[in-house]
């Protein structure tokens, strides 16, 4: 490649907000000279980098966090996690192939240990004594991806935006896509990092227990916007205050298939939508771009000119519909954190079935 050649591929990176241009110059290619860059071409690029930048943009290739994995600010987080009947241990998977210098991040550990529902959101100083325990600054830019493309990292995302913190994206494609692109992994994880994986989990279950734990060094600010109880969902069945739109299959949103947890009852929260989380993702598992994604949602009569809510099973593929929404410039949709499995679960709340209402 020429260094004219080099420098258009330079250009069609979209690296973050405010990070500067990790430009990595100068070029060398196997059997060339290496090509400098002048540094009227460096403020080109970093011109036309800012330019072309969306504050919604949710995601970041594989092409970028190759490019800036050694920043001393950019944090890389493995949050995989999997449904209990595809019995993977996320874990083992990470200490097996992970993305360079990533910690792993324990989507069932770092949570609220005083309710039975899976995975909720933790408290404030939980969830700061956990992310302080992994060595995480309120200034690090945090990319964080999982096992199967899009699917547990966007969960983090959220619950990283829950808690004040903007400088969070996934990664497109997630690892799939890393491996494919012929990226190295590392594999028998360090010492290191299993002993902070370890610390966080431990963290968690002091703060719950109500003891001291020290030291949180990451501040959390939490926005209560961004998340819904059981108690908003019912009133907005009344009031409609928001479009909900559930990411479950249609046929557990019909109440045709049964749910995968014991003791629930199939069917969907009334008035809402069905959108499966599957359709804001291509066959390579990576997110659409915002005009399919804008079809997706108006095909189900979802508008984008009014709020949404997302729910789904347990909180998880939600955040995947707030991803999408988030392309599209909808910044602030809340999830309904305990989503059918609470819903589900509960007695006293109404459900709906594509053929009979209860």
């Amino acid at each position: 490649l020429t260094c004219s050649a080099l420098i258009s591929l330079s250009l069609q990176k979209k690296p973050f907000h405010s990070w500067s241009v990790s430009s990595r110059f100068p070029y060398k290619t196997p059997g060339s000279t290496s090509c400098s860059m002048s540094s009227a071409a460096v403020e080109s690029q970093t011109s036309f980098s800012m330019q072309s930048l969306s504050s919604n943009e949710p995601v970041v290739s594989v092409d970028w966090l190759h490019a800036n994995l050694r920043e001393p600010d950019v944090k890389v987080l493995d949050a995989s996690w999997y449904m209990p009947d595809e019995q993977r241990n996320p874990l083992q998977e990470y200490q097996v192939a992970h993305i360079p210098g990533a910690l792993f991040f324990d989507v069932d550990g770092i949570s609220d240990r005083t309710t039975n529902l899976p995975h909720m959101l933790p408290s404030e100083e939980a969830f700061a004594a956990a992310v302080s325990a992994l060595g995480i600054d309120n200034k690090d830019g945090i990319i964080v991806y999982d096992g199967k493309g899009i699917f547990s990292a966007a969960r983090v995302w959220w619950m990283f935006r829950v808690f004040g913190h903007d400088r969070i994206w996934v990664l497109d494609g997630g690892l799939p896509r890393w491996r494919t692109s012929g990226f190295d992994v590392e594999s028998s994880a360090s010492s290191d990092a299993i002993l902070k994986a370890s610390a966080a989990s431990e963290a968690i279950e002091k703060v719950y227990q109500g003891h001291r734990v020290g030291p949180i060094t990451y501040e959390t600010r939490y926005q209560p916007h961004l998340v819904w109880t059981l108690g908003q969902v019912q009133k907005n069945i009344e009031e409609q205050t928001n479009q909900h739109v559930d990411a479950r299959s249609k046929a557990r949103f019909d109440g045709v298939a049964p749910e995968p947890r014991k003791g629930i009852r199939s069917g969907h929260v009334p008035g809402s939508k069905c959108l499966p989380f599957s359709q804001m993702l291509d066959g390579s598992q990576t997110l659409l771009p915002a005009n399919e994604l804008k079809k997706k949602y108006e095909e189900q009569g979802i508008s984008l000119d009014s709020p949404v809510i997302t729910s789904c099973g347990t909180g998880v593929t939600a955040c995947i519909l707030a991803l999408g929404l988030h392309r599209l410039g909808k910044t602030d949709v809340p999830v309904y954190d305990g989503s059918w499995t609470e819903w589900g679960a509960n007695p006293d709340t109404p459900v709906d079935t594509s053929q009979v209402k209860k």
